[in-house]
């Protein structure tokens, strides 16, 4: 049996401890520990480690850590475990009530209240649109067609439950709000290093071609740390007959799959993956079939998890990006602590009416515009691709005719009226592959930059494990 990597348990319960799965699992239990199914010899080194373990049964409430000026109770550390082992569970790889365990979901309560104490310092608040639409598809998840309806069913099974979870969303949209600030403060990436990494084979899954692949993997019978040489050498030998059979013109790649599996104990995993851009894999994989031509298969590729076998079927080259862009203007009346709604709306159609009796929209927007950064330019807002402006806003950008402008509408920001001055179809084949080999650099440096910094702030707390 696979377990959940304990390496695994502080990044799951700092980052997401109780999002959607993890915290509706939590929620829909009725158990205070989610037990997984051992084997005998499990049961009985369980039961020789009980003494270690933190329960309900075996504790009562109180402080187990002092963070700073705030405190981690005994029950906060038992729901952070039950969370941890039902999401674990759901994966498919159940993890065991330790000591070990209860030590590494420990340590990620404290840096979570330890983020959480500098959210509230710097006065980080979440975007309440994101978070009604991350509602909005937890609610679908579950078969529901509303956040109402969500609310409905989780406080029927639990009185509050939707109000923790809402309130659990809003704590891990502001701790990944503060950790995309820290750690982009960090990693520092520099024009040259762009130019050093388009230079390198791995710029190639940059590229616009889109690759079909034929991905099988058979998988090991066992964890890979505990599988003996025999094992080893059969997956390996599977593997190896898989690639032969592939490797035939026209292959039929069910009856390829289906010769290969023989007595392997583990059905084969996969199969056609479609038309797919390298950008969008594993760079692992990606590197591998950028190096294939049209038909060829890959050696085996041996991983934690199996053994790989990926054969390029088909491709699509091109060299280009072409999007559309809209050179647009707009004016904003900002909703804030000095301006209601209601007086927002009112300023914004009378500036609607101004431009229907003839107004300039550019005039307007240098005298009225509550946006900083485009009011100096008449309301300018240059040349714009999708998805570079928020939702509601691309909306209406979109369904306006060129040389028009816009009724009032509302966004998280303000009221807004704007003005489509031009549109054109574009070549950003060049900047998509800068911005993606930037992406690249980043994802590389991030997690290193994340680490320091948590260790850093923790350094700096004070923290106090009580026995």
């Amino acid at each position: 049996m696979r377990f959940f990597s304990l390496r695994q348990t502080s990044r799951a319960v700092l980052v997401a401890m109780s999002i959607s799965t993890g915290l509706l699992l939590s929620l829909h239990s009725q158990a205070a520990t989610v037990e997984p199914a051992n084997t005998q010899a499990e049961n009985t080194a369980a039961s020789q480690t009980s003494s270690a373990r933190l329960t309900p049964a075996n504790s009562t409430d109180g402080i187990i850590a002092l963070v700073n000026d705030n405190a981690i109770l005994k029950s906060d550390l038992i729901a952070a475990i039950n969370q941890t082992q039902a999401r674990a569970q759901a994966a498919g790889e159940p993890i065991a009530n330790s000591a070990q365990l209860q030590s590494e979901v420990l340590n990620a309560l404290i840096l979570r209240e330890l983020q959480l104490s500098l959210v509230n310092r710097v006065g980080l608040k979440p975007d309440e649109a994101a978070i009604n639409q991350r509602l909005a598809q937890i609610a679908k998840s579950e078969g529901l067609d509303s956040i109402a309806a969500l609310q409905q069913r989780l406080d029927a099974n639990q009185a509050g439950s939707y109000a923790m979870l809402r309130s659990q969303l809003m704590e891990d949209a502001a701790i990944q709000a503060l950790q995309q600030r820290q750690i982009t403060s960090r990693v520092r990436i520099t024009e040259q290093d762009i130019d050093a990494f388009l230079r390198s084979p791995e710029a190639k899954r940059l590229n616009q071609s889109e690759y079909q692949t034929i991905h099988i993997r058979v998988p090991y019978v066992d964890d890979y740390s505990r599988l003996s040489e025999a094992q080893r050498n059969d997956a390996l030998k599977v593997a190896q007959t898989l690639r032969t059979r592939l490797q035939e013109p026209n292959v039929d790649v069910e009856a390829a799959v289906a010769a290969a599996q023989g007595s392997y104990p583990i059905a084969l995993q996969g199969g056609d993956m479609g038309f797919h851009r390298a950008a969008s894999l594993p760079t692992e994989l990606s590197t591998e079939i950028t190096k294939l031509d049209v038909g060829a298969v890959s050696a085996p590729l041996v991983t934690p998890e199996g053994i790989d076998i990926i054969k390029l079927a088909n491709k699509k080259a091109s060299d280009t990006m072409i999007i559309p862009q809209w050179h647009t203007r707009h004016i904003l009346v900002k909703v804030d602590e000095l301006q209601t709604d209601a007086l927002a709306e009112q300023k914004i159609n009378d500036l609607y009416n101004q431009l229907r009796a003839g107004a300039d929209f550019a005039d307007l927007a240098s005298t009225y515009s509550d946006d900083p950064g485009s009011a100096g330019r008449g309301g300018d807002l240059d040349w714009v691709s999708e998805e570079d402006m928020i939702g509601p806003f691309e909306t209406v950008m979109k369904n306006t005719t060129v040389g028009d402008y816009s009724a009032p509408f509302k966004t998280q920001f303000g009221w807004h009226i704007l003005k489509v001055e031009g549109k054109r179809d574009q070549d950003v084949s060049d900047q998509y592959r800068r911005n993606m080999a930037r992406q690249a650099l980043y994802q590389r440096l991030a997690p290193q930059a994340q680490e320091d910094w948590l260790q850093e702030l923790r350094a700096g707390a004070y923290i106090q494990v009580l026995e």
